[in-house]
């Protein structure tokens, strides 16, 4: 008994330390974010800001209304882009469990194979410009992403196949289910775990997103947060680079550390709020789904 005590002691206390490790760089961007800028050059970072400052967020507020538009574009994008994709993939993942699915070894290794390779990025950029054009359009942020990952298919399909009993499924056909009833009313209500699991990291994916709006948007008024984030970045970056004659009087007023740790606090924090209520339904879709591939 004494042993497993300490066993149990050493792995919670190595546990503990790596939750700390993994909380302290964004302790520190925080602390960053509200100290004063000259504090931050003249001092470097601490975890105790010196010269306690808003200004950094100030300067990012100033633009509240484009925050507001970016918030409530991201807001849609990824509550759509995850509820779709959760239903494209689970539609594709459930046959793929299911045993008597015709050609289901060769579907699967096409969706495993696009977890191998991709065609790169020009035909990416010209199967999105010319075949589907999403240019300048809302589709731009939905789209690429949606169209969909393999990895989450293969997850869904091991967790359908280990967790979802054969005799509930022959039963309700006894009853006299169809295929989408069985899915709908069976299926999906017995595995809330893997699907609040690839949510999650769907939802993620959707909110971290700038890339695509790099590509495919040059209308700001569709710019996602992240875009928005990364537009004033670059503008900081500029002022920082180009503190010459007219332009000193206004770069001198723009907290230009402190900004980018803001700008990383602003794009997180939502995600560190949402996670603690995704966590168990996390830890065990991922348990499940691993299981058996």
């Amino acid at each position: 008994m004494k042993n497993n005590s300490l066993n149990q002691y050493i792995v919670h206390t190595i546990f503990i330390l790596a939750t700390i490790a993994a909380l302290l760089p964004f302790l520190l961007m925080l602390a960053a974010s509200l100290t004063d800028e000259n504090a931050l050059i003249k001092n470097g970072y601490s975890f105790f800001p010196e010269d306690f400052s808003l200004a950094a967020y100030a300067y990012l507020f100033d633009r509240s209304a484009e925050f507001l538009r970016a918030y409530g574009i991201t807001i849609f994008v990824t509550a759509v882009g995850t509820f779709t994709g959760l239903l494209i993939s689970s539609m594709l993942a459930y046959p793929l469990s299911r045993a008597d699915l015709p050609f289901k070894g060769l579907i699967s290794f096409l969706v495993f194979f696009t977890l191998l390779f991709n065609g790169g990025l020009v035909p990416f950029y010209l199967l999105y410009t010319e075949i589907i054009p999403i240019k300048n359009t809302i589709w731009a942020l939905l789209l690429p992403n949606l169209l969909t990952n393999g990895f989450f298919i293969l997850l869904m399909r091991s967790f359908f196949k280990t967790s979802i009993p054969t005799e509930v499924i022959e039963s309700a056909y006894l009853d006299g289910a169809n295929e989408l009833k069985i899915y709908f009313k069976i299926v999906l209500p017995l595995s809330l775990p893997i699907l609040a699991t690839i949510g999650l990291m769907t939802a993620i994916t959707y909110w971290n997103d700038w890339y695509n709006g790099l590509l495919f948007l040059t209308d700001t008024s569709l710019y996602g947060i992240q875009n928005v984030l990364y537009r004033i970045l670059s503008d900081v970056q500029y002022l920082q680079q180009n503190d010459l004659s007219g332009q000193a009087s206004s770069a001198s007023v723009v907290p230009l550390v402190s900004v980018r740790m803001a700008i990383a606090v602003i794009g997180v924090l939502p995600l560190i709020c949402a996670y603690p209520f995704f966590q168990k339904y996390l830890v065990s879709g991922l348990t499940l789904g691993a299981v058996k591939g």
